[in-house]
């Protein structure tokens, strides 16, 4: 009897150690993400995205910088390059649906190069 709760007791924590684990790595992947976009270094952010294994269309939508988008957040910082990286990598349908051209046209942005990359890729 003791080893069945024993062994019960440690299969919950080991679940629980593996969902804080999983939780604790994507906070980390993000917070990586937010300070490549800020500091347009495209080549760690490819790395990064390698070495994680995700590409950048699956989470997107997932990841706020600030409260921005990371194309939002990129065109905050002047981050051209990311920018129009990360456009190049998301889908269209991607582009249309997450109103960061609109946001780029409403917040001042609307000349800059990521919202142009944006209008192009998606036929805006």
């Amino acid at each position: 009897m003791k080893a069945i709760v024993l062994g019960t007791l440690m299969a919950a924590v080991a679940a629980t150690g593996a969902t804080f684990s999983k939780s604790a790595e994507a906070n980390e992947l993000a917070l990586s993400l937010c300070t490549y976009v800020q500091g347009d270094d495209t080549m760690r952010m490819r790395k990064k995205l390698r070495d994680s294994r995700v590409r950048v269309r699956d989470i997107y939508s997932g990841i706020q910088c600030n409260g921005q988008s990371l194309l939002q957040f990129a065109m905050s910082n002047g981050s051209q390059d990311i920018g129009e990286f990360i456009v190049g990598r998301l889908s269209v349908d991607e582009l249309k649906s997450s109103g960061d051209y609109e946001w780029a046209q409403s917040n001042g942005h609307a000349g800059s190069p990521i919202a142009a990359a944006i209008k192009e890729r998606a036929g805006l």
